[in-house]
């Protein structure tokens, strides 16, 4: 007999359904009625998408909602910004600790320079 390793997951992860047995295998009739629905809603509108795309007779441009979300967010970032930790210290990082240290190394080069050789 060999023993199975535990899956340990990730701090921020969560564990994959395939890797619970509780959550893969013990489903309810009712979830997975609702799984297999979602997955009908999802293959009808995947193949909605790609019928227009494919469309040799298209003239228009196809218009994706998610994409126009995505777009807008990208391009109206500030408006959006939530300050948090994570993008404080990024922020910090990134503009003024280089600019400290360049200082500091800048300054110590020139006071080692400036030393008379005797």
């Amino acid at each position: 007999m060999s023993k199975q390793r535990v899956y340990k997951p990730a701090p921020l992860a969560t564990v994959p359904k395939t890797l619970n047995p509780d959550e893969y295998y013990n489903l309810s009739p009712e979830y997975r009625r609702i799984e297999e629905k979602r997955a009908a809603l999802r293959a009808q509108l995947k193949r909605e998408f790609l019928l227009k795309l494919n469309d040799p007779y298209r003239k228009k441009l196809i218009e994706d909602p998610a994409f126009i979300r995505w777009t807008y967010v990208r391009n109206n970032f500030y408006p959006n910004f939530r300050p948090t930790p994570k993008s404080s210290m990024i922020g910090l990082f990134s503009s003024i600790v280089p600019l400290v240290v360049m200082y500091n190394v800048i300054k110590h080069d020139r006071v080692s320079t400036n030393t008379p050789i005797t």
